[in-house]
C-alpha cells in the first residue's frame, strides 16, 4: 500500500515544477529540447513541471543539470550553508543516528 503524500510535499513539488518550467523558458528552450538533453520523455518533463511528486529524484536532478542549475540545487541542500550547520561545522557528526528511547 502506498503512503499518502503530505500536502506540504505536494505544494513543494508544484513550486519546484513551476520553477523548473520558468528556468526552461528563461533559457528559451522547448520542453522537447530539455527532455531530449535530459534523456527523459516529454511527458515525464511535463509531469515534473506540473508538480508530480512521484517522479524519480534522479530525473529531477537530470533536469536541473540540463538547465544548468544542478550546482544551485546542491548548494540549497548544503547543511553547512545554514546557521545550524555552521554551528556544528567543528563537531564530528556521528556515522549513524539511533532513535533515542
Amino acid at each position: 500500500m502506498k503512503r499518502p503524500i503530505p500536502i506540504r510535499t505536494k505544494l513543494a513539488a508544484k513550486q519546484v515544477g513551476e520553477n523548473l518550467a520558468t528556468w526552461r523558458k528563461m533559457h528559451k528552450l522547448t520542453s522537447e529540447q530539455v527532455a531530449a538533453k535530459a534523456a527523459v520523455s516529454r511527458s515525464t518533463l511535463s509531469r515534473i513541471e506540473n508538480g508530480d511528486p512521484t517522479v524519480s529524484f534522479a530525473t529531477v536532478l537530470n533536469i536541473c543539470r540540463t538547465l544548468g542549475i544542478l550546482d544551485r540545487m546542491i548548494e540549497a541542500t548544503d547543511p553547512y550553508e545554514t546557521e545550524i550547520g555552521r554551528i556544528h561545522a567543528d563537531h564530528e557528526l556521528p556515522q549513524r543516528v539511533r532513535r533515542q528511547v
